[in-house]
């Protein structure tokens, strides 16, 4: 854990709720890759008292604040200044301290736009489809006016909102840009290779099912779609894009930029991709929920995963019965008649495809698994990897007698174990999130570690 000292500053969400955000992850895991003393909280604040919170705020020289729903718009009365396309929208996401009060920003519009430019989608001189006419929608509508788009079409159910929307963004553009559709005019729509973001709630976990457009021509008009929804995954509007040929993307890097953008005005820094996508690794691994445990031979990932799985209401997966269930053939088998190179050619598919399926599950794998770097970023994608650490005297009496591990078979024991630990154990670390050590240690206090 980081020092909190009396220099640290105090940056936060507030909202209602907030207990659910993980922008806490994205702003403390930046300040701690970075070095910048700073920490980063969600306060919960009701409706009725978020000038209270703001000048409170500033009063408590906290140093810069984000605003969720619902005080996107409320927070507007309580600034000194605004910036000027936040203003023409009419909500504020990000306060960034000045003399006197806070000046308002909306990053919400710039992670979107810099997930674009990331994905190589273009806005300016293409056509967009804009599907819904909320908060996000109208911020969306304004960047894709103010970017250049040659047309904007705005599909929603209710068509009097969608054309409060266009009104307010012709006005601004100062000339008719965007045009208000309901939802089932898009057959309306004469133009292909259209840019589609997806605004609403429909298809949020737990209605994965759900989309507001079922039918392929829709999707046939589309270059790339985009879903700002980031749970799950991979919606059913991302699946009928791509099942029509089209790219699809969700909303967590959206997510992530706009904290990111942020973090860049609060702190006067410039992030690198790279600490970026650091960043975008623990999203991905927090929002899966998996446990993925590793070392070697003999260190109770087993017999560990199955405790954490059973009293924490946890699926369970061995990667080493996983393939020989596929191969339908034991590991010692595969070994012996394919190869070693093979196996760990197995072991790579394997936890490349359990990547893009598991969700809260427990993940034991092969203690050979972690030696190829491929598959040391897969396993930090998919949640906390954790490093079981055993002494030697453990591991050598549990693996005495051992008939079923080919690397143990016909060897000093004592030796193997310290040649291949001798190559293991950085690698291990490597991959680790949180390392355990499991000598003379209960399950349930070797559990504490992992959550802290």
């Amino acid at each position: 854990m980081r020092e909190i000292k009396g220099t640290t500053r105090v940056c936060g969400l507030i909202g209602n709720p907030v207990e659910h955000s993980i922008s806490p992850i994205i702003h403390n895991s930046l300040s701690e890759i970075i070095g910048i003393d700073m920490v980063y909280a969600n306060f919960k604040v009701e409706k009725d008292d978020v000038r209270d919170a703001i000048c409170g705020a500033y009063a408590l020289n906290i140093k810069g604040l984000n605003v969720t729903v619902p005080h996107k718009s409320a927070v507007i009365d309580c600034l000194v200044d605004i910036d000027p396309l936040a203003a023409a929208i009419g909500a504020v996401n990000t306060l960034v301290r000045v003399d006197g009060g806070y000046k308002g920003y909306n990053t919400d519009i710039l992670g979107l736009e810099r997930e674009l430019e990331e994905e190589q989608l273009t806005i300016k001189g293409n056509t967009c489809i804009i599907l819904g006419a909320g908060g996000a929608a109208r911020a969306i509508t304004f960047l894709c006016a103010s970017r250049g788009a040659s047309k904007v079409y705005i599909l929603n159910r209710s068509l009097e909102r969608a054309k409060k929307i266009a009104d307010a963004v012709n006005e601004h553009a100062r000339k008719e840009v965007v045009y208000a559709l309901s939802i089932n005019d898009y057959r309306n729509i004469t133009e292909n290779d259209c840019l589609c973001i997806q605004c609403t709630s429909v298809g949020l976990y737990p209605n994965v099912d759900d989309v507001i457009i079922k039918d392929n021509e829709f999707y046939k008009k589309i270059s790339a779609g985009v879903d700002i929804i980031y749970n799950p995954a991979t919606t059913r509007f991302m699946k009928l894009c791509m099942d029509n040929g089209k790219k699809a993307y969700n909303g967590l890097k959206m997510l992530l930029y706009q904290g990111i953008c942020a973090y860049e005005l609060w702190n006067g820094v410039t992030i690198t991709k790279s600490q970026c996508n650091k960043i975008y690794t623990k999203m991905q691994a927090n929002m899966a929920g998996n446990i993925i445990l590793i070392g070697f031979m003999g260190s109770g990932k087993t017999s560990f995963g199955k405790w954490i799985s059973k009293h924490k209401e946890m699926d369970f997966i061995d990667t080493d019965a996983y393939i020989e269930q596929q191969e339908k053939c034991c590991i010692n088998e595969i070994f012996k008649t394919k190869g070693e190179e093979y196996f760990r050619d197995l072991e790579t598919k394997t936890i490349r495809k359990l990547s893009k399926t598991l969700t809260n599950t427990v993940i034991s794998v092969g203690g050979g698994l972690a030696l190829r770097r491929e598959n040391r970023e897969i396993m930090k994608s998919m949640g906390e990897v954790v490093y079981l650490e055993t002494a030697k005297h453990e591991l050598i009496k549990r693996l005495s007698g051992s008939n079923n591990r080919p690397l143990l078979k016909g060897v000093d024991l004592s030796a193997r174990i310290d040649e291949l630990m001798s190559k293991r154990e950085e690698l291990y670390r490597d991959a680790a999130t949180v390392i355990v050590n499991t000598t003379g240690r209960d399950f349930s206090s070797m559990y504490k570690d992992i959550v802290g």
